[in-house]
C-alpha cells in the first residue's frame, strides 16, 4: 500500500460493529473531498425492507426465499443534504429508522445470507467505479475492494463499543439499558466472524487501528495521517 499518485484512490475501513469506522470514514471522506459510502447502513436498509414485508419470523428466522426473490426490487442510495447524508431504500429516507434496536437486532442474521450479500456487494463495487470513495464495513477490504489501496481494520473491546453505542441510543431519547447494548455487540461478533460468507477478518494488508483509548480527534488525525502517508498527497 504505497500508492504515491495524485489520483482517486478507493479506501477501505473495516471493523467490528460501534468501532466507530463509520464517523472516522465520513470525517476522512469530507476533509479530502471523497464520497462516502455506508456498506453497513445498506445492509440495515434491506433488514429494514424484510421488517416491514413479514419476512422475519419472532424467532428471528428469516425467509430467505421470500427476501431473495425481493431483492431485485430494493434499491439503495444515499442523498447529502446540509452536509448531512442519509440512507434511500427506493426512495425513501430510512436513515432513523435503521438506526435502532429493531433493526440492529435483525441485521447480522441478514447480513450473513449468501445471496444478500452477492447483491449487495454488486452494488458496492458500482459506487467505486471511478474511484475517489471511503466505504467502511466488515468485508470491504477482503471482499468488495481486495485491491483497494489503502485499508484499515478498527477494533476496540465489546465494552467500550456498547459504551460508545448506548450513550448514541440514549441521546436519540431511545430507552435501552447498557446491558442490551453490550449484548447485541457480543453478538453480532459472534456472527459477523463466523459466517459462512465473507467473514468479519482483518485484510493482510490492512493498517490496524485499536482505538479503545483514543479521543474522536486523535482517531481522525490518525487516519488522515495515514491517507497522507499512503497517497503522498
Amino acid at each position: 500500500m504505497t500508492n504515491k499518485a495524485s489520483s482517486p484512490i478507493i479506501i477501505a475501513i473495516d471493523g467490528y460493529s460501534s468501532s466507530g469506522k463509520s464517523s472516522m470514514a465520513k470525517r476522512l471522506a469530507k476533509t479530502i473531498g471523497y464520497r462516502y459510502i455506508d456498506s453497513g447502513a445498506m445492509y440495515r436498509a434491506v433488514t429494514l425492507y424484510a421488517m416491514r414485508h413479514g419476512m422475519i419470523s419472532n424467532d428471528g428466522s428469516v425467509d430467505v426465499d421470500k427476501l431473495t426473490a425481493a431483492l431485485p426490487d430494493i434499491h439503495i442510495d444515499f442523498a447529502v443534504e446540509n452536509d448531512t447524508q442519509y440512507t434511500m431504500l427506493n426512495g425513501e429516507n430510512v436513515e432513523a429508522e435503521i438506526r435502532s434496536m429493531a433493526v440492529s437486532n435483525n441485521v447480522s442474521p441478514i447480513a450473513a445470507i449468501a445471496q444478500v450479500r452477492h447483491a449487495l456487494v454488486a452494488m458496492q463495487q458500482s459506487f467505486g467505479f471511478e474511484k475517489g470513495i471511503v466505504m467502511d464495513g466488515r468485508d470491504i477490504g477482503t471482499t468488495v475492494f481486495p485491491s483497494a489501496e489503502m485499508k484499515i481494520f478498527v477494533t476496540a473491546s465489546p465494552q467500550t463499543r456498547a459504551q460508545r453505542r448506548f450513550l448514541e441510543l440514549t441521546d436519540k431519547g431511545h430507552a435501552i439499558t447498557f446491558e442490551e447494548v453490550l449484548a447485541n455487540v457480543v453478538s453480532r461478533d459472534h456472527i459477523d466472524e463466523t459466517r459462512a460468507e465473507s467473514p468479519l477478518r482483518r485484510a493482510d494488508d490492512a493498517i490496524e487501528l485499536d482505538n479503545s483509548t483514543m479521543t474522536i480527534d486523535e482517531q481522525n488525525k490518525w487516519l488522515l495521517d495515514r491517507y497522507h502517508e499512503i497517497t503522498g498527497a
